[in-house]
């Protein structure tokens, strides 16, 4: 009986130059609406010409019996991955995150098409390093050469799940006051007002959670991107005689959850600045938050 080839997807995002075509029309207004905020489309077609031979390099890479596809970031909800794949992410580095959600163990590469713009932690091999990877790994999943980064994952009580590689966000859509009720593992529990609440692994750490930190006198350790840990923070919690403001940070190991429960309308659960992709909660739902069973197996 035979078997498939392998495939290898290639996943990108639009460049500006193609956001800005998209809403101008022509290049000519776009370099107006850019001069006219002291900008030159010169940078941006050049970046944008940095991607495309990054993406025309990685593609012929590719060996030719292999099968391959390509789909943009924005299609990620509706693209259907194989287990046999290998993801190729050609970006900056949250394009692995982006796509690190829709994996069930598949191996990822992250390739950088502008080697010293982006930090390169996701990112780590040049587009032109690509055909000795595929070359040296036959199989890549089973190569041992990946780094399996913890992710983190929040579960409705009606069985929804959503997974996140650096974070999750639980709050208004507007990221205006969200009220809930928060309990801790330990079962301390509280009502709070805030903006909302922030779950980030070790991978993510370095992010948004990093931001949050920095105005936290004690704020939780970071902990290692392949640890079985989380940490977590409430944005903005409000003191007032209904709600409180003494549980606003701490970490998750192993199987610990933190369990929200929601005390409002359009309260909304998304994972890594991708919006569009969420959970919705009605009053009175629950969500629990803490380590992902499933891992990320990054190819170093």
């Amino acid at each position: 009986m035979s078997t498939l080839a392998p495939r290898v997807v290639l996943v990108s995002r639009r460049s500006e130059l193609d956001e800005l075509l998209a809403r101008h029309g022509t290049r000519a207004a776009a370099d107006y609406y850019l001069r006219q905020r002291g900008r030159d489309l010169a940078e941006v077609t050049a970046r944008h010409e940095a991607l495309r031979q990054a993406l025309a390099v990685v593609g012929g890479g590719i060996p030719a019996d292999w099968r391959r596809g390509h789909i943009d970031r924005e299609d990620l909800p509706r693209f259907l991955f194989g287990p046999e794949d290998i993801v190729v992410a050609v970006g900056p580095d949250g394009l692995v995150a982006n796509v690190a959600k829709y994996l069930d163990g598949q191996p990822v590469i992250g390739v950088d098409p502008e080697p010293g713009r982006n930090p390169g932690v996701l990112v780590r091999h040049a587009p032109t390093a690509l055909a000795k990877l595929l070359r040296k790994h036959g199989d890549v999943a089973k190569s041992g050469d990946t780094e399996r980064r913890t992710m983190v994952s929040a579960r409705l009580d009606d069985g929804q799940e959503l997974l996140g590689l650096n974070e999750v966000y639980f709050g208004h859509a507007s990221h205006q006051s969200a009220r809930y009720t928060l309990t801790q593992p330990d079962g301390r529990r509280e009502r709070q007002s805030s903006s909302g609440v922030v779950v980030g692994t070790g991978t993510g750490a370095t992010g948004w959670c990093a931001s949050i930190a920095l105005e936290r006198a004690a704020a939780p350790g970071r902990p290692e991107p392949q640890a079985a840990a989380v940490c977590w923070f409430v944005r903005e919690a409000w003191p007032s005689p209904a709600t409180g403001a003494t549980l606003t940070s701490g970490s998750l190991t192993g199987s610990e959850r933190l369990e929200l429960g929601c005390e409002g309308d359009r309260l909304v659960v998304f994972a890594d600045g991708l919006e569009a992709d969420r959970l919705e909660l009605a009053w009175g739902q629950r969500v629990s938050i803490g380590v992902a069973e499933r891992r990320l197996n990054l190819v170093v």
